[in-house]
């Protein structure tokens, strides 16, 4: 099918999830989370109403890097951690398309953790999706940047002693407009969520727990920690930070919406490409 007759048939009838598949087939390991979130994403993507060849997903590295590759959408696998930096050109080059970056956190928060900050700080009309399952998966279970400081592996005995990375917190200091955190076994929230976050004006921020199974058992326990949050805070950062610091992690919703205003679309060009080169012209 051609873009073309993609756009006529999206004309007449409404999107399904099944409109984003690519027909590649995940090779995530059995029971990654990750699988949810794909799932999710699909049908929050149908929900939003958008044909497939107007939204564009933008990844770095790592498993959950993968996930541009399994839907039926424009896409950009791009070098470790630089996810948020080649998404933000893109939006601010193309704003009419829907433009979506996911990784993990690894990806995220470790090589792309100044990225991660000041793409909340430039609060570019984009949305962000993190799967976080505090270990580095794909390279054989290294501590991560959200790992907890007594994890003990093989390659950390006794575990790092380090205090875990806040992103939730660090998100909403430093000026994102929607923060949430979901789970990825909760198709349904989940998918809500993510359709908020495109929806809300400005730089969106969707945490979604993620277990690995394979490097991180233990993590087969979240589904019955998870809960849902009490309520949303408006507009008070000070407070969202305090409650994103009290709880243990596994408070899921949508935990804060600000009302900064999104970096504007840059407007077109009133001059030709020959008079803009004509600017630059060097007389002889």
């Amino acid at each position: 099918m051609t873009v073309n007759e993609a756009t006529e048939v999206h004309c007449v009838r409404e999107l399904a999830a099944k409109d984003f598949k690519s027909g590649a087939h995940p090779i995530w390991c059995p029971g990654c989370g990750d699988y949810g979130v794909l799932a999710a994403l699909e049908r929050a993507l149908a929900r939003h109403g958008r044909p497939p060849h107007e939204v564009t997903l933008v990844s770095g590295i790592g498993c959950s890097s993968r996930l541009p590759a399994y839907t039926n959408c424009y896409g950009f696998h791009g070098v470790h951690g630089r996810a948020l930096a080649l998404a933000a050109g893109l939006k601010l080059a193309r704003p009419d398309l829907e433009v979506i970056a996911v990784g993990g956190d690894g990806d995220g928060y470790s090589i792309g953790g100044n990225h991660f900050i000041h793409a909340c700080r430039r609060n570019v009309d984009m949305l962000y999706i993190v799967m976080d399952n505090r270990v580095y998966g794909m390279t054989k279970g290294q501590p991560s940047p959200t790992t907890e400081p007594d994890w003990d592996s093989e390659i950390a005995p006794g575990g790092i002693g380090l205090r875990p990375f806040n992103p939730l917190s660090i998100a909403i200091a430093a000026g994102a407009n929607f923060v949430a955190r979901g789970f990825s076994s909760d198709t349904e929230d989940l998918a809500s969520m993510i359709v908020e976050g495109m929806g809300w004006p400005g730089f969106a921020f969707v945490e979604v727990l993620s277990p690995c199974i394979t490097y991180r058992p233990e993590q087969s326990d979240w589904k019955g920690r998870a809960r849902p949050r009490a309520r949303t805070i408006e507009g008070d950062r000070a407070a969202a930070i305090g409650a994103v610091l009290a709880n243990d992690d596994f408070s899921m919703g949508v935990l804060f919406r600000g009302d900064r205003a999104a970096i504007p679309a840059p407007q077109s060009p009133t001059a030709t490409l020959a008079e803009i080169e004509q600017q630059f012209a060097i007389g002889v």
